[in-house]
């Protein structure tokens, strides 16, 4: 088994008109076992800016630790708030520079921009290699469930509510079909004033 699927996880960002979600399960297991059913993959690292996880579980809580202390330095030296783009490039140098020994993690990323309100997803491998889709991108264990589910339901300029009920269904039905992700899932949806965070039930087996 790769210790990239050692723990299990299932994330997913999308863009919508003027908004963008992130969803990521909330199992934490340990292969087949289950040892947790409220383990955080998503992580708020700015006012409308939001990083998700998945991997190795050691080594997500590590990496949000840092990302969160890169992004403290980024905007004491800047003076300003951090844009989702140079956020990317933040995560993509850190992981870069751990190559030879990398952080099994993929990050998933997803925010409005501080000033122009516009939307931005992305994603990286392991090592940091970046990639800015303009409509959804995956990660963890359940991505090639989630590939299917989020090409089948996802359409351009989506309102907040219409982009929470795709989200919300391409991630619970896709985690249905992965033993190593799942028991329900935590969703963020980022608007220009405010952030609503949802946790939706699922079956728990």
């Amino acid at each position: 088994m790769s210790i990239m699927s050692y723990n299990g996880s299932a994330l997913v960002a999308m863009k919508g008109k003027d908004c963008v979600a992130i969803a990521a399960d909330r199992r934490y297991g340990v292969q087949f076992q289950t040892i947790s059913t409220n383990f955080e993959k998503t992580f708020a690292v700015g006012q409308k800016l939001y990083l998700g996880l998945s991997g190795l579980a050691t080594d997500i809580q590590t990496v949000s630790n840092l990302a969160k202390f890169r992004t403290n330095l980024y905007e004491l030296r800047e003076n300003r708030k951090i844009s989702p783009k140079a956020f990317m490039h933040i995560m993509s140098n850190l992981l870069y520079g751990r190559r030879f020994g990398p952080y099994f993690v993929e990050p998933v990323i997803a925010g409005l921009h501080p000033k122009t309100n516009e939307p931005f997803i992305a994603s990286a491998d392991l090592i940091g290699c970046t990639m800015e889709p303009e409509d959804f991108v995956v990660s963890g264990t359940c991505a090639d469930q989630l590939y299917g589910m989020c090409e089948s339901l996802w359409e351009p300029d989506m309102s907040p509510e219409d982009l929470f009920e795709c989200i919300s269904q391409a991630i619970l039905n896709a985690q249905d079909r992965d033993a190593l992700a799942g028991w329900g899932a935590t969703v963020h949806i980022i608007e220009k004033a405010k952030v609503t965070t949802k946790t939706l039930k699922a079956r728990m087996d």
